[in-house]
């Protein structure tokens, strides 16, 4: 067994009553604890872990997307995609909209698809599909025209539509434009969000996770509010899995939301779910230029886009932090990473430590000016760390624009990790997958699932043990999951139980492992054997 612990005892067996850990050592240690009623699982070889627990997940969003036209699971190509867009609308004659998403855009030249494309699949009805990041969105020329969408129309303040050489919209709506056609979208009736989220719970389960953060739980890219889902959810005990939630920042707005924000949180804690963190979108991403970076892109296309301004946010941080929120920022460029910063320095001079476990999500570009300020700042790095890793997105969208110096300076995790910073995991599915041991590979080989390529900086890659604990116990601490993430008397009965031992194999082969038992709070939730 592998306890998370620090010093690591020496364990092999562990006993769970009442959805807590009651002995921990050798088996006569937990002897006592079996009776008639136990169930008693012999690991014979296999391996015990503390159960995953994502700090970073759109359950709901996956789901959904499992539901709909669902592009993640086909090939990353142009022909494969229109494909499946095609099968899917002919399966479904009925659905007045083609949805889905989970494209990517390293299936097309420069990252941009084509309304043209699209119009070969279906023609007949509007499509509207997300990528997988959620920072763009691919349409049709129905849905373009139903939006009134056309050479006239401007660009959104936080957001850009794509255009041919004469001005005429491509089909291509990145960030804030995406609104332009998503207001149009029917949204997902109530009982289609608490299938989502049942379909995607049930996926995470599988894969060993046990709680998770929900990093918008609020109107984003169509998939409606979601706090009433998981307060049904949660009432009528349909959740398996602790969650909290981090409730959404409506960055058209200002100040006068953080009233509602505190009611929000007040109404919305029921049983399983807490809404205890607000959700603040800084920027965008790398390949659409929206990723807020201190110096312009190479190619000369602007400095990105900040979606919140330094001086808004750290205000709103200020006064969140003073009402006991936790934020959790996205921040992918060097600019948004040091505005957050900033930001959480400001709400400490002003409120003086809080322990509000704020944190900054993604952190792809981090100035080696600013990798000190995390642990003095308290502030916790939550990683998705699959990124981490030459693919195609990262090779041919990501690497010509950051230019030599700043491709080094991206997801810094091991000098993060040597400054004390808090490191937590998380998978931001449905924009890549929910398996948490793909992910600890690439933490740990910087090298991408499946391949032998080169790593990607592999001076920042971490150790098995601490890239577990980063998704087991830095997760538990930014998700307020306290007493989870380790295995120790009076911990939560979770568990994960791998087919193999994978300290008993080299490091880069943990993605091979497999998850035969999830245990939720001592209830087991998923076996592999059943």
């Amino acid at each position: 067994m592998w306890t998370g612990q620090r010093d690591e005892p020496d364990a092999r067996a562990v006993a769970i009553h009442r959805g807590r850990v009651v002995a921990l050592g050798t088996d006569d240690d937990v002897a006592e604890h079996v009776g008639e009623p136990t169930r008693v699982v012999d690991l014979d070889g296999r391996l015990v872990l503390p159960g995953f627990i994502d700090a970073h997940v759109h359950p709901v969003q996956a789901g959904l997307d499992i539901l709909s036209c669902d592009l993640s699971k086909v090939p990353v190509d142009e022909r494969s995609y229109v494909d499946a867009v095609a099968g899917f609308a002919a399966d479904n004659p009925d659905d007045d909209w083609v949805l889905g998403g989970g494209w990517s855009m390293a299936a097309f030249p420069g990252g941009v698809p084509t309304r043209q494309t699209l119009d070969n699949a279906v023609s007949d009805r509007p499509v509207y599909l997300p990528n997988r990041d959620r920072h763009g969105a691919w349409v049709n020329s129905r849905a373009l025209r139903l939006a009134g969408i056309d050479a006239e129309t401007p660009d959104p303040a936080d957001g850009r539509l794509e255009r041919d050489h004469s001005g005429v919209p491509t089909g291509m709506l990145h960030e804030g434009a995406m609104a332009l056609v998503a207001r149009l979208v029917p949204e997902p009736t109530p009982q289609r969000r608490l299938d989502a989220l049942a379909v995607a719970q049930l996926r995470l389960h599988e894969l060993g996770v046990v709680a998770w953060q929900d990093a918008i739980v609020g109107e984003y890219a169509g998939s409606g509010d979601l706090l009433p889902t998981y307060v049904t959810a949660a009432r009528d005990n349909l959740l398996t899995a602790r969650v909290t939630g981090a409730l959404w920042w409506d960055r058209e707005r200002g100040l006068e939301q953080v009233a509602e924000l505190a009611q929000r949180r007040e109404t919305g804690t029921v049983g399983r779910f807490r809404p205890l963190a607000v959700k603040i979108m800084v920027d965008g991403v790398v390949e659409a230029f929206t990723a807020a970076m201190l110096a312009p892109y190479v190619g000369g296309d602007g400095t990105g886009t900040s979606f919140v301004g330094a001086a808004l946010l750290r205000e709103a941080v200020r006064e969140l932090d003073l009402l006991g929120f936790q934020v959790h920022v996205h921040a992918i460029g060097d600019r948004a990473v040091r505005d957050a910063l900033d930001a959480f320095e400001a709400a400490r001079d002003s409120n003086g430590p809080s322990g509000g476990r704020h944190h900054i999500a993604h952190l792809q570009v981090v100035h080696p000016d600013d990798v000190d300020r995390f642990a003095a700042l308290d502030v916790a790095a939550n990683m998705q760390a699959l990124w981490a890793c030459h693919d195609d997105q990262m090779d041919d969208l990501t690497l010509p624009v950051l230019g030599p110096e700043r491709v080094g300076w991206q997801y810094p995790f091991a000098d993060l990790h040597r400054v004390g910073t808090r490191l937590a995991c998380g998978s931001d599915w449905p924009v890549s997958t929910p398996d948490p041991l793909q992910a600890i590979k690439v933490a740990v080989t910087r090298v991408e699932p499946g391949t032998d390529g080169p790593p990607l900086l592999p001076e920042q890659s971490l150790s098995l043990p601490t890239a577990l604990r980063a998704y087991t116990a830095g997760s538990a601490y930014v998700t307020h999951d306290d007493d989870a993430g380790v295995l120790r008397p009076g911990a939560r009965g979770d568990l994960v139980v791998l087919d193999r031992d994978v300290f008993a194999a080299p490091a880069a082969d943990v993605d091979q492992a497999r998850v035969d038992l999830t245990v939720v709070d001592g209830r087991i939730v998923h076996d592999r054997d059943a």
